[in-house]
């Protein structure tokens, strides 16, 4: 699969060096001898696109390497990287167009538009949308971030060209010169998409929250599995495109040996494996106990103290050692209240308070899924 991808990545940015390349030299030529900063503008877009494809073949060739003892995840988020790289190339040539558009509207010039010039801003409209919806579709296919931007931003190219196209007509038919600002709006357009796409970049590398729905689809999966009463701490690392690596808390019975808890733990990793493509190395084991039903009256009771705060998300973990004369359980605060260490030590105060007898141990736990 990974060899396929690689392969469909690295084809897909050819073609787009090539059809970019053609593009980059028939424009350039165009708008030196037509005068045309907005032609220009246009030309260097297409130059960084070029730019862009070679760093992503780079970036998927090095990404696609196995893991090593110092790699032991691989190497799948050299990709991010390669991303990031392409945006801040794209960012510096919207730059470069603003600050050429910008002498032209101090300092205007004629422009000089004929047929050819006409049939290169058409012939680069059709190739960019066509490329654009090939790139996207590729890149959604594969999972490839890199490729899903490329075909995002050569769609924007074809609009960027319209806007060039517009410009040259208005300028034959009432001779109103829009150049220099249809190349400030060029310039524009490549800002944004480049900010856009480094914001992404940096949450990629960064780490960002999996989404809801896969984090709920393997707690639903895990919760198929019996004597599995619970789903906690769904920990996902991504270390490239599809290469996720975590960890699970799960709630089990207190009756059960460390044979039954071995099977379960197995049985998790398989299932999680075979059906999300995901490897969970870790699962750790709340125990729940099932031997009192009066701990459910405390349970409860604790339940409705940690609740009665504003900003508390779950309440998770619970368990009563008799024996020991413990309470144990974890909580989750939500990112939005400002000091979670002044409203953590106030539940623990209160519980301490309603359970004198009891060692009370409350942890602080992460919102790290849905």
């Amino acid at each position: 699969m990974n060899s396929n991808r690689e392969k469909i990545i690295v084809r897909t940015s050819i073609i787009s060096i090539i059809l970019n390349i053609v593009l980059v030299g028939f424009k350039a030529l165009v708008g030196i001898f037509a005068n045309s900063i907005a032609i220009v503008s246009d030309a260097i877009n297409n130059l960084s696109d070029v730019i862009s494809s070679i760093i992503a073949i780079a970036g998927t060739k090095f990404a696609a390497k196995e893991p090593d003892k110092n790699h032991p995840y691989g190497h799948g988020r050299i990709e991010y990287m390669a991303s990031f790289v392409i945006s801040a190339i794209i960012i510096y040539a919207g730059i470069t167009a603003f600050i050429e558009s910008l002498k032209k509207i101090i300092k205007p010039e004629d422009v000089n538009y004929n047929h050819f010039t006409f049939i290169i801003i058409i012939m680069g409209i059709v190739i960019k949308f066509l490329l654009g919806i090939y790139v996207k579709k590729k890149g959604r296919e594969v999972n490839s971030d890199t490729l899903v931007a490329s075909g995002a931003d050569a769609l924007n190219d074809g609009i960027v060209s319209i806007s060039v196209l517009i410009s040259g007509v208005i300028y034959i038919i009432f001779h109103i010169n829009f150049e220099a600002y249809v190349g400030i709006l060029v310039s524009i357009i490549i800002l944004k998409t480049g900010i856009e796409m480094i914001k992404d970049s940096i949450n990629d590398i960064l780490g960002s929250r999996i989404e809801s729905s896969l984090a709920n689809d393997i707690k639903n999966e895990i919760m198929l599995i019996d004597k599995v009463n619970g789903v906690f701490d769904l920990l996902l690392n991504n270390y490239g495109p599809d290469r996720y690596y975590g960890s699970v808390h799960v709630e089990l019975p207190d009756t059960m040996n460390v044979d039954e808890v071995d099977y379960i733990s197995r049985e998790i990793t398989d299932r999680i494996m075979n059906k999300f493509g995901i490897i969970i190395h870790t699962v750790g084991v709340y125990s729940i106990n099932t031997k009192n039903s009066e701990i459910i009256e405390i349970r409860k009771d604790i339940s409705d103290i940690v609740f009665s705060y504003d900003g508390i998300i779950q309440m998770h973990g619970f368990y009563i050692n008799e024996k020991e004369k413990s309470i144990r359980f974890d909580i989750i605060i939500d990112y939005k209240v400002e000091d979670k260490e002044e409203l953590y030590k106030i539940i623990c105060d209160k519980v301490k308070n309603k359970y004198p007898d009891y060692n009370i141990d409350v942890v602080l736990d992460f919102d790290v899924s849905d």
